[in-house]
């Protein structure tokens, strides 16, 4: 975990309602949003798709709409942010081969 995952698990938190519905966008759109008008970072946009992919593994974001690259935050990236959820009791599930 780093402080571009922190941003953008942020990111997802202030956009999604805790009892409303959850908001799924792709990494081009979280990228632009943090870098370009949140300015939190000068990364570039295929590190926030690397980035996402691995909160995923970790089960703090989930792919939705089968898997094409639409993230939104999990419940286990809720409470993470929140402190309930330390980085180090997060795993990363092993690619299927």
């Amino acid at each position: 975990m780093n402080e571009l995952d922190d941003s953008i698990l942020e990111f997802f938190a202030d956009l999604d309602e805790p009892e409303g519905e959850r908001v799924a966008l792709p990494p081009t759109a979280v990228w632009f949003n943090v870098s370009k008008i949140r300015g939190t970072t000068e990364k570039k946009q295929n590190t926030f798709s690397y980035r996402m992919n691995r909160l995923a593994k970790r089960g703090l974001l989930e792919k939705s709409d089968g898997g094409r690259g639409y993230y939104f935050l999990t419940e286990n990236g809720r409470r993470y942010l929140e402190g309930d959820i330390d980085s180090s009791e997060l795993e990363i599930e092993e690619e299927e081969s």
